[in-house]
């Protein structure tokens, strides 16, 4: 239920957070390793390759679970079912992502695009009518349009410029993603987050794949800061004071999970008031596992890009990082690949004896992670031992065997690594990745004069009939 007493939501917030820990100090967590999950946003486009506010027909055509509604009209989610990626794990995610894309195409009237941001969206599509017909969207918007309390602004400086304004959080709807699930010990999470941490530039600078908005040319992945501008609730005085923004990097290494939890409870007052019936001490006292509802929800409110989840399956809780640090798409082998090497990098670099967050500083970090998203895979990282370097040369001449050695240890098959990694590796030698394969395609078309709308369209039809044949982007015609 919704509630209007603001104090007894922050208690039952704060109670969970106190069950929370006494769970970790009793050890009731499942310590399964190498379990995984993805969820892949979706674009809905017309036959004109404009942005078709359709969701809810879609999904009644599908009429699969797997599908669910997402934040735009414009967009669903495809949820694939969680595995461990040992073996064949991996290949198999591929099979079944493209049977259900494929049924899923065959069973709706409008087109399906994995991409970061539709290049054909306007500012006019982005508005509140345009929001998915769900309460806790409204609820959620209503929220965070009444604590920034004046318009949301966008300004982005990239290649061009885009200045704009907003009333609502409708275009947080534009930022399209895909998001890895990788379930982790509890005693080892501290370190898969801030290994996580360590790679998110260049995880966002090989797999950008979101370089216009509105017309303009911006970053390699503009996703980025248009999701960081267009769901900041703090008005400037907050900002002067140094208060926290909702989509956060973040500010330090951790040392347990319980670190981030506290923070988001310390730093971010709860959006979405839903309180449930359950009591979680008593739960716990009577030897059942406590859903923990309104932590849950509140954590789910607070965007970091390496989010900690904590959720129960099987009668058993359990903890995940979620990472969300990049763009839907371009093609189901691309996405697979970008999975690939996150889970063996993330996994050989926790385990190392001296760990990378031990030689890398927090603010390098997040500075990589800012320099990945504008520069895409021709961005300049800094990187303990060899100083100021391209993305592309890190990845292929020190991460790539990191991420083959981490899929080792996960049991992943041999020729599934290979294969999977191969195209990370040929997407650094090339150069060219799902940004940079828009960009290069809308300049030719610019130069052989067409308008620059003209251009995103012909280049999102010509995008969409490639990302159909999971072809890797890096092998795609100009």
């Amino acid at each position: 239920m919704v509630t209007d007493d603001r104090v007894t939501y922050r208690h039952k917030v704060h109670r969970c957070l106190d069950v929370f820990a006494q769970m970790l100090d009793q050890g009731a967590f499942d310590t399964t390793d190498g379990m995984t999950g993805f969820e892949i946003e979706l674009n809905l486009i017309d036959d004109d390759a404009r942005p078709a506010m359709r969701n809810a027909e879609v999904l009644a055509q599908l009429s699969d679970p797997l599908f669910q509604t997402e934040l735009g009209r414009f967009n669903i989610e495809l949820n694939a079912r969680p595995r461990s990626i040992a073996g064949r794990g991996l290949a198999d995610y591929e099979n079944d992502l493209l049977e259900s894309l494929g049924r899923a195409a065959a069973k709706s009237d409008s087109g399906l695009v994995m991409i970061g941001m539709l290049p054909t969206l306007t500012a006019e599509h982005l508005v509140l009518e345009n929001l998915s017909d769900n309460e806790r969207y409204r609820l959620l918007n209503n929220e965070m349009a009444g604590a920034r309390g004046e318009q949301f602004r966008l300004d982005i400086h990239g290649v061009e410029r885009l200045q704009s304004v907003s009333n609502s959080i409708a275009p947080e709807a534009a930022c399209t993603s895909v998001q890895f699930h990788l379930q982790v010990p509890p005693e080892k999470f501290d370190r898969y987050w801030n290994a996580s941490q360590a790679i998110a530039g260049v995880q966002v600078a090989v797999g950008a794949n979101s370089p216009f908005l509105h017309g303009r040319r911006l970053w390699a992945e503009t996703r980025i800061a248009l999701f960081q501008q267009a769901t900041d609730t703090r008005p400037e005085e907050l900002k002067a004071q140094g208060v926290r923004p909702r989509v956060w990097f973040g500010e330090r290494w951790i040392t347990s999970v319980f670190d981030l939890f506290e923070e988001n409870v310390k730093f971010f007052g709860p959006l979405l008031p839903f309180l449930s019936d359950e009591d979680p001490i008593e739960t716990l006292r009577a030897g059942g596992v406590p859903e923990l509802s309104e932590l849950r929800l509140h954590n789910g409110t607070v965007y970091r890009w390496n989010r900690p989840v904590y959720d129960v399956a099987g009668g058993r809780p359990h903890l995940r990082v979620e990472n969300r640090v990049l763009p839907s798409g371009p093609t189901v082998i691309d996405l697979l690949a970008n999975a690939a090497f996150y889970f063996g990098l993330v996994r050989q670099l926790a385990e190392e004896e001296r760990p990378i967050w031990s030689r890398l500083s927090f603010a390098a970090a997040r500075d990589n992670f800012h320099a990945g998203a504008v520069g895409g895979i021709e961005a300049t990282v800094f990187w303990p031992g060899r100083g100021e370097i391209g993305v592309a040369e890190l990845v292929r001449s020190e991460l790539l065997p990191k991420a083959h050695a981490g899929l080792d240890r996960y049991g992943v098959e041999p020729a599934v690594r290979d294969r999977l990694l191969s195209v990370i590796d040929e997407r650094c030698r090339l150069g060219r990745n799902g940004a940079s394969w828009q960009t290069e395609s809308v300049r030719q078309a610019e130069s052989r004069g067409l308008s620059r709308d003209e251009a995103l369209h012909a280049m999102l039809l010509r995008y969409s009939e490639l990302h159909r044949t999971n072809e890797p982007v890096h092998g795609w015609p100009l």
